[in-house]
Formats: C-alpha cells, sequence, structure tokens
C-alpha cells in the first residue's frame, strides 16, 4: 500500500477520534455548568458560593466550589486556605494540611493559614511540627488569642511550665479572654505551684461560663486538694449533671462521696458510672451513732482512726470504713494501711478505689510484682486516674520490667506534664534497655525542664552518664546489660 493511501485510510479515524473528544469535552463542559451554572468561569462569585455552602455546613459542595474556582484561577489562597478549613471539618486532616501549606506558599505574611495548619497539627498529635506553624502566626499576629493559649498548651506538654505560663498570661491579658485561654492559664499556673491563683482563676471562669464541665472538674480538683470538700462534691454534681453518662467525671463523684462518709449517694452515684457498690449491713449506710460519725470525719488522724475502728465494730463488713483507715495509716504505717486495704478490696472488688489502695500500699511495702498486677485491673476499669498510673509506673520500673514502664510515664506526662521527674525515669528505662538515642533525647529532654532545687540529684546523675553514653553512641555499641 502506497504511502498516499495509508494516510486515507486514516484520516476517517483520526476524525473519528477527533469527534470523540470533542463529544467528552461537552459533556464534561455541560457538567460544569449544570454544577456551577453562569458562576463556572468566574473564580470571585465561585469562591463566594464556596463560602455560602461553607456557612451552611455543606462542607463538600464547598469543597467542590472552592476546587472549582482554584481551577480557574491557579494560585489563589483564599480559596486553598477554605478549601483546608471546609477538609478539616471533614475530619480529613492529610488533605487539609496539604491545602494550609499550599495558602502559605502563595501568600507567606498571611497568620491565618499557619494558625490553621497549627490546629490541623494538633489535632494529629503533632506538637513539634503544630508548634513550629503557630510560632510563624504568633510573629505576624502577636495577639490573637487563640494562637497564645495553643503554645501555651503545647509548652505545658512539653514540660516548659514556665513558658506555658506566659503564653497563657498574654492570652488572657484581654478584657474578656475566652474561657477555654482561662482554663490554660490556670492549669498553667497549677503547674508552676501556685494553686491559690489557679483556682481564683477557674472561679472567673466558671463566672463567666457556669456550666463549662472542664473548668468544674479542675476547681474540684483543687478544693479536694485544700480538704474543702463539700464545695468539691457540688462541682463535680453540677458536672454530672451536665454530662450524666460520662463515667469519669461520676467516678470521681462517687470515689469523693465515699471518702467523705456519703455511702448512700455515693452508692447511687457509683451505679449510674457502671461501678457495683455493695450495700452495708444491708442497709447502704454506717451504723453508728453521729458523734462517732462525726468524729469520723475528722481532721485529726488519731480521733478518725478511734472513730473508725469503732464504727467497725457495729459495720464489720463495710469496705468504705476499712478503705477510710488504709488511706489513714499508709504513710506512717504502711503494714497496717496495706492490711485494711485488701480488705476493703475483698469486700468489694469492683470498687477501683480500694484495689488502687491496696495497690499503692503494696508498692510502699516492695511488693512490686503484686502491685503491677494490681494497678493493671485498675488502670483497666478507671484509665484516667493519674495515682493508678503513677503506682503502676513505679511498680513496673521497679520490678525492672522497663518496657512496660515507659508508656506509663510517658501517660503521665501528658497527663501532668509538670511532673518532670517522668522524662528522667523515660530516659534511664530505655539506657537499661540498651536504647542509646531514645535514652539521650530523653536525657536532654529531662535537662532543659528539671528544677535545679527539686531534681539536683537526678540532674547530677544525668550529667555524670551522658558523656559516656555519646561515646557508646558513637560507637555504635549494641545492647546494654540491665544493672
Amino acid at each position: 500500500m502506497s504511502e498516499l493511501s495509508a494516510s486515507f485510510w486514516k484520516r476517517p479515524l483520526l476524525i473519528a477520534a477527533c469527534l470523540a473528544l470533542l463529544a467528552v469535552c461537552s459533556a464534561a463542559h455541560a457538567q460544569t455548568v449544570d454544577l456551577f451554572g453562569d458562576d463556572a468561569t468566574d473564580p470571585v462569585r465561585l469562591f463566594e458560593r464556596g463560602q455560602g455552602a461553607h456557612a451552611r455546613g455543606d462542607f463538600e459542595k464547598a469543597i467542590a466550589f472552592y476546587e472549582q474556582a482554584i481551577k480557574v484561577r491557579p494560585e489563589f489562597p483564599e480559596a486553598e486556605f477554605q478549601r483546608g478549613n471546609a477538609l478539616a471539618s471533614l475530619g480529613r486532616l492529610a488533605e487539609a494540611e496539604a491545602a494550609f501549606r499550599l495558602a502559605i506558599s502563595y501568600r507567606k505574611t498571611w497568620a491565618l493559614p499557619y494558625k490553621a495548619l497549627g490546629v490541623a497539627l494538633m489535632r494529629q498529635n503533632r506538637d513539634k511540627d503544630a508548634e513550629e506553624s503557630l510560632q510563624q502566626a504568633f510573629k505576624l499576629d502577636s495577639n490573637d488569642e487563640a494562637v497564645l493559649q495553643m503554645l501555651s498548651d503545647i509548652r505545658l506538654r512539653a514540660g516548659d511550665v514556665k513558658s506555658a505560663l506566659d503564653f497563657a498570661k498574654r492570652a488572657t491579658a484581654s478584657h474578656q479572654p475566652t474561657t477555654s485561654s482561662l482554663i490554660s492559664l490556670a492549669l498553667a499556673e497549677k503547674a508552676n505551684g501556685n494553686k491559690a491563683a489557679a483556682k481564683a482563676t477557674l472561679d472567673r471562669a466558671l463566672a463567666e461560663e457556669p456550666e463549662n464541665v472542664a473548668a468544674l472538674i479542675e476547681r474540684a480538683d483543687l478544693l479536694t486538694d485544700e480538704k474543702n470538700f463539700e464545695l468539691a462534691i457540688a462541682d463535680l454534681k453540677a458536672a454530672a449533671k451536665l454530662k450524666p453518662t460520662d463515667k469519669a467525671v461520676n467516678s470521681r463523684l462517687a470515689n469523693l462521696l465515699q471518702q467523705t462518709g456519703k455511702t448512700d449517694e455515693a452508692q447511687s452515684v457509683a451505679k449510674s458510672a457502671g461501678i457495683e457498690v455493695q450495700q452495708a449491713n444491708g442497709a447502704g449506710g454506717v451504723a453508728g451513732s453521729p458523734e462517732d460519725i462525726e468524729a469520723a470525719n475528722s481532721a485529726d488522724p488519731a480521733i478518725a482512726r478511734k472513730a473508725l475502728e469503732k464504727l467497725l465494730e457495729k459495720n464489720p463488713n463495710n469496705a468504705m470504713l476499712f478503705g477510710r483507715l488504709g488511706l489513714s495509716y499508709r504513710t506512717d504505717d504502711p503494714a497496717r494501711s496495706l492490711e485494711f486495704y485488701r480488705k476493703a478490696s475483698e469486700l468489694q472488688p469492683n470498687a477501683p478505689e480500694y484495689a488502687l489502695g491496696y495497690g499503692a500500699a503494696l508498692v510502699q511495702a516492695r511488693r512490686f510484682a503484686q502491685a503491677a498486677y494490681v494497678l493493671r485491673q485498675v488502670v483497666k476499669s478507671t484509665p484516667d486516674d493519674y495515682v493508678a498510673h503513677a503506682n503502676l509506673a513505679t511498680a513496673l520500673y521497679e520490678s525492672k520490667r522497663y518496657q512496660e514502664a515507659v508508656p506509663e510515664y510517658e501517660w503521665i506526662l501528658s497527663a501532668k506534664p509538670e511532673i518532670v521527674v517522668a522524662h528522667f525515669f523515660i530516659a534511664t528505662a530505655h539506657d537499661y534497655l540498651g536504647e542509646y538515642p531514645e535514652a539521650l533525647a530523653s536525657y536532654e529532654k529531662f535537662l532543659t525542664v528539671a528544677d535545679g532545687k527539686t531534681n539536683q540529684l537526678e540532674i547530677d546523675k544525668v550529667k555524670l552518664r551522658l558523656p559516656t553514653l555519646r561515646r557508646q553512641i558513637q560507637l555504635g555499641e549494641g545492647v546494654k546489660k540491665k544493672p
């Protein structure tokens, strides 16, 4: 076949392909017109329609409008930013992050995308990356309350309590700070050891927003530390009323009611939290004279113990009384405390507070393996109990179960960043396991947040260890033998 003949036969095929392509393009254009109407080529109108859908909560439609606007006008920072916000609202955080970073690349002096990126990264537990972005937002707008609050929260979690307090103070410097900023300030004040200031800040937050559950719980903790139990109970009751199905809130309330001798009420609350509480003598109360019951609640340990033991004669199967005696003897007679808590735990095996007391007493008696077993059960039933995690961490560490101890110390730091000595225990655990780079990172972190007065012994140990550890890392040494 000649070259001319070949081109003749190819020509109809080429025309057919072109017609097919035109048909596809026409269909796509028709679909675009159907979706976006006459605004399909107007980026500003598309953006405005996206804003409208966004405001109505129709995030998928909003994203479609923003993406069409970007298609018509590439490098459209406002559309990228709002697309990121809509994606974040849908929980599509990786896509939101990419959109915010594009918006930043188009306009590097705009604070809002840096702030939004910081929020998205915090939601992914990427505090280090989030802080970088929020610091950029802070440089561009040093008065943004939300940015200052988030920086305070990140610094607090990192154990840098002084910087956390500084950011929190700046966040609440305006005449009308948000309640969440006030709570962050209270947490930073508490972490810096100023509980009176923290309580005053929480009072201020609750005056503005009386139904803020987080503020009620934090204030209840401070009131409990002051032994102002009635007011602490009132705050926890208010929180439980606002969140009636919240097991953690109800468990706190039940524990505090039981500690203060309000057995009937404690039982009712505990049942609503899914905790089984046995009745005392089949009646739910404590048999005894009002004078003995009042004496049992005395702040004087000698008076309280005598009254509790007298009440036990009439209520031999009352777990709460055994638990109160276990708490009373915990520091000055650990062996006796252990026996009281053991009895309380046997009487009410499903009450985590007695198992916790028993586990803590076992730790104090240096019976670490047994303590770890008991405390594991407590943590399963009350996963947010700080005291349970702290005692379990100690029991595991002292049992040389370092790999299991590390997550417990990490939990402690996430719950209470001010407990900076946890960094030391994490570092030594990694060191004993031969995980030298991790140990070095944790030692260095500890040195940046440690207090020269309270942590001097640990600081000296770390400084003595670091030169050898660095040499070992350089030499690529293997697993270190456990001591």
